[in-house]
């Protein structure tokens, strides 16, 4: 990009813990404050061993996307990776599904914040919450990403060491109780909620371009940071069985009330409402560098590459995400966007892994293990998953999906004639 008449380039501010800290971000949000309710009536003490699967099930998806990674130094994730292997339109609509659904999750998560903030101060249960929220957000992405990332990296310990002291206080006051295995119907009507809590770790890939060594550091982010939510989901969930508590709407509330008292109640509001905010601000740190990227490819007006002489930010798409975010949560359009979320995300994913074999093909080289079985069990999970997708949610996927295309078609006859 120029600005009058110079090159203007991003910085590489963003480290291995950066990375990590970008990815956690965008797997911890609100679902663990309401899930270990949820699987624990459907599943009872099976529940830990549960989200430990989950886990490990999308281990293979994050070793792909580690693999991917591994050979690419500029920003744009999926979408970067998908056109790679398959050409400019499939990676316009890996990187364009992506977006959707993240900006989606971004105006619903604002949502719930406010939510959650009215509980603790009914006067912020208002639009305004929602507006301060997300423009401090989006003002701490364009002033820098080393910026967002140190927020990023005070708000991950501010969230996760609450987590880390509730799940083992509640493993103090009570045993842990012997797994029983129950009935495979229960397990697959929770299975994709427990899988779902594991997504978002692709956060770390987008913003390569700003990332130091991100050959190196990305891979390792991901791999770190897959493992180590599964600890902390596990632990958290073997906590609230041990407890006896069972269905709650508030389980984490509930747990901590119970080990700490009402100031337990009162610190796991506060703790909900930093995850949220930590899972908004990596959600514009990493789907603005979509647009900036798409801009760098001629798939976008050049507008949205443009970069900040003084901050070296993506700022036109920094703030065309802060603006669709906000206008999605204000107007409350945000639950038609968040119900393709899962299958847009899948999309991707599945576009992701197929591009390993296919770039090992391009490149001259075969790999049995990482480069096709591995591959396979990752695209069969994905597969699973979205078989267990229901009508409205394929109804309104296909219908982004063409939005999408038409997008491309408007880009690509600007790029002919200019």
């Amino acid at each position: 990009m120029s600005e009058g008449g110079q090159a203007v380039a991003t910085r590489r501010d963003v480290g291995v813990w950066g990375a990590a800290f970008l990815a956690l971000n965008g797997m911890i949000g609100a679902a663990i404050f309401g899930l270990p309710g949820l699987l624990d009536t459907a599943v009872g003490s099976f529940a830990p061993w549960l989200l430990l699967f989950a886990g490990l099930g999308v281990m293979p998806i994050a070793l792909c996307y580690a693999d991917l990674a591994s050979r690419f130094d500029s920003s744009g994730g999926p979408q970067l990776y998908a056109s790679a292997a398959f050409g400019r339109f499939i990676g316009f609509e890996a990187g364009w599904m992506l977006y959707a659904a993240r900006a989606a999750a971004l105006a619903a998560n604002a949502n719930v914040l406010c939510a959650y903030a009215g509980a603790l101060w009914p006067p912020l249960e208002g639009p305004l919450t929602i507006i301060v929220t997300v423009g401090a957000i989006t003002l701490v992405n364009i002033v820098g990403i080393r910026r967002a990332v140190d927020t990023l990296g005070g708000m991950t310990m501010l969230k996760v060491a609450p987590l880390l002291l509730i799940g083992a206080l509640g493993l103090l006051f009570a045993p842990i109780p012997a797994p029983t295995l129950p009935d495979f119907s229960a397990i697959e009507g929770v299975a994709l909620a427990a899988l779902y809590a594991f997504v978002g770790f692709e956060a770390a890939t987008i913003p390569a371009g700003e990332t130091r060594d991100p050959k190196r550091a990305i891979p390792k982010a991901l791999l770190l940071t897959v493992a180590g939510v599964t600890l902390l989901y596990v632990l958290v969930q073997l906590a609230y069985t041990a407890s006896g508590i069972g269905g709650s709407d508030a389980p984490l509330a509930d747990l901590a009330a119970k080990s700490l008292g009402p100031a337990g109640a009162l610190l796991l509001g506060v703790t909900a409402i930093i995850s949220v905010l930590a899972n908004q601000l990596s959600a514009v740190t990493s789907i603005s560098r979509i647009t900036s990227s798409f801009a760098d490819q001629g798939l976008l007006p050049r507008w949205f590459g443009r970069i900040s002489p003084r901050f070296a930010t993506p700022v036109n798409s920094i703030l065309a995400v802060g603006g669709i975010g906000l206008a999605l949560a204000l107007s409350g359009t945000f639950v038609t966007l968040a119900v393709i979320s899962t299958v847009s995300r899948l999309f991707a994913y599945i576009a992701c892994i197929a591009a390993v074999p296919r770039l090992d093909f391009l490149d001259g080289k075969l790999r049995w293990g990482r480069g096709i079985l591995l591959p396979i069990v990752a695209a069969a999970l994905c597969v699973w998953a979205a078989s267990h997708s229901n009508v409205a949610e394929w109804q309104a996927f296909i219908a982004f999906l063409v939005v999408g295309a038409f997008l491309y078609l408007i880009a690509g006859r600007g790029r002919r004639t200019s």
